[in-house]
């Protein structure tokens, strides 16, 4: 299995996974073009994706989904409430069809097995999502609310993991936040710490091959802040990387 994060954060966001010959991306918040150019700069033709997969319907999360549908020929997944909420606040476009799931329902791709987890985001019906081939586990976790019961014993069982590491405590605080946005941050809808991510990521068993600490807020933290955070909590035992508000990273590989 191998995985890239395209763009990660509040101004776009993408991964895409590999497993056993089967190609998905996980959310479509970034433009068509920069979908197919990140792609093809890691010798990926972005039409031999086999299709896209919604976590919840914010628009840094389903903006460009009608372009890949239309423009690559991308099948589409989302929850009914996820498509419904994002076509009645946004024209998606002409779709030729719509897949839909329920939040907790497994699906399948060629063998290859995708877990949709329920998430108290904010989002209309948000879930993250467990990508399995034979043994090996990849989850992308974002947009995640707080750490809801479960979360932990779900990392332990996965081999990488891209894992919502949003805001730094004291910036956000300090931040020129309005209240209201602060309170929604931290709130059990809004999105997760470095500090929470790192106590998560000190349940992963010993199992993970890696952690990408991802949705990092361009106004409340930096890369620098999530990493030593991590590493104050992990200290070296697992290799963490950041995945980029702007652009696509390494390849990683389990």
């Amino acid at each position: 299995m191998r995985a890239i994060a395209l763009q990660s954060g509040s101004s776009g966001n993408c991964i895409y996974v590999e497993a056993n010959g089967v190609s998905l991306l996980f959310d479509a918040g970034i433009s068509g073009i920069k979908a197919e150019t990140r792609l093809k700069e890691r010798g990926i033709d972005i039409r031999d994706v086999d299709t896209v997969l919604v976590s919840h319907n914010h628009w840094d999360h389903m903006a460009s989904v009608g372009i890949f549908h239309r423009k690559f020929g991308l099948p589409f997944y989302a929850t009914e409430g996820s498509f419904n909420a994002a076509a009645a606040q946004r024209d998606l476009g002409k779709l030729r069809e719509v897949n839909l799931f329920q939040p907790g329902q497994s699906l399948s791709f060629n063998g290859v097995t995708v877990d949709t987890i329920p998430t108290p985001h904010d989002g209309v019906d948000g879930v993250c999502f467990v990508v399995q081939s034979g043994k090996k586990r990849i989850g992308v976790l974002t947009d995640l609310g707080y750490p809801f019961t479960g979360l932990a014993e779900t990392i332990g069982t996965l081999d990488g993991v891209f894992i919502e590491s949003n805001y730094d405590e004291e910036m956000l605080r300090t931040g020129p936040y309005p209240p209201f946005l602060k309170k929604r941050i931290i709130g059990e809808g809004g999105h997760i710490s470095n500090l929470e991510a790192a106590e998560l990521l000190k349940h992963n068993g010993n199992r993970l091959k890696w952690a990408c600490l991802s949705h990092l807020s361009g106004e409340n933290n930096t890369p620098a802040c999530a990493l030593r955070t991590s590493r104050s909590i992990l200290g070296d035992q697992l290799p963490l990387h950041v995945a980029s508000r702007d652009y696509a990273g390494e390849i990683l590989s389990i």
